[in-house]
């Protein structure tokens, strides 16, 4: 199935499945893809799904529309291509090809275990255990513990901007090497993420902007991280 995911300086809005015939963009609230901003007309733009091809059509919008830059009336769509209507813009995701990508974004920045020197790995399992004991434990005696909520990645800039990267692994190794890699963990107390290595000393992973420095620290629902130079929201579920 296609998607349209919605961002605007870089940062990704929102992300629309295109399982209807007919999605209409604009400002009003009629619209099925509705971006309340001034510069956008009322109903901007048009898209038309017929079985696995996806079309779209400038309304006579005041600002026009634009697909990669050039400005369009009518457009058929390709994987990857970026619409801009007003400030915003929609990043067209094919389905098929959305999966190659998305095994693209793991080969990139997802790192097995078996790529890192177990010295490595162990200074995380330490370092979390270590997070993990200093962490309070709100659970009162007799309580049966909250089941660990779901989890994932979504990243919210550069080249895979609106992938997502559920957690469901006990540990999985991010990164770049030689760059920067980090490691995010599950366990009975939440998420923790701490730094594994990095190409410069003292290079640590970011979380809403502050570095995390050489001990794990405990992920919260909505925290940013910025790691290898991408910027991830971790969201529960």
């Amino acid at each position: 199935m296609a998607r349209l995911m919605l961002s605007l300086d870089g940062q990704v809005l929102a992300e629309y499945n295109m399982n209807k015939e007919r999605y209409t963009i604009g400002r009003l609230p009629d619209n099925d893809i509705r971006i309340d901003n001034p510069a956008v007309s009322g109903h901007h733009s048009l898209i038309i799904n017929i079985l696995n091809d996806s079309f779209l059509e400038d309304l006579n919008s005041t600002n026009g529309t634009y697909v990669n830059g050039k400005l369009i009336k009518k457009h058929a769509m390709q994987h990857g291509d970026v619409i801009t209507v007003g400030h915003h813009q929609l990043r067209f995701v094919d389905g098929q090809e959305g999966d190659t990508e998305q095994d693209e974004f793991e080969k990139t920045m997802v790192i097995t275990s078996s790529s890192q020197g177990e010295d490595r790995i162990r200074r995380v399992g330490q370092a979390v255990d270590q997070a993990a004991k200093t962490a309070p434990k709100r659970t009162a005696a007799g309580e049966v513990p909250t089941a660990l909520p779901k989890a994932k990645l979504q990243v919210l800039s550069g080249a895979f901007a609106g992938r997502e990267l559920e957690l469901t692994k006990a540990l999985t190794t991010l990164g770049r090497p030689g760059v920067q890699v980090a490691a995010i963990t599950r366990r009975a107390e939440g998420y923790f993420i701490v730094h594994v290595d990095s190409g410069k000393e003292d290079d640590f992973p970011l979380v809403n902007g502050v570095p995390i420095g050489p001990q794990a620290r405990k992920l919260n629902d909505n925290d940013v991280v910025q790691l290898a130079g991408v910027k991830m929201g971790f969201f529960e579920s």
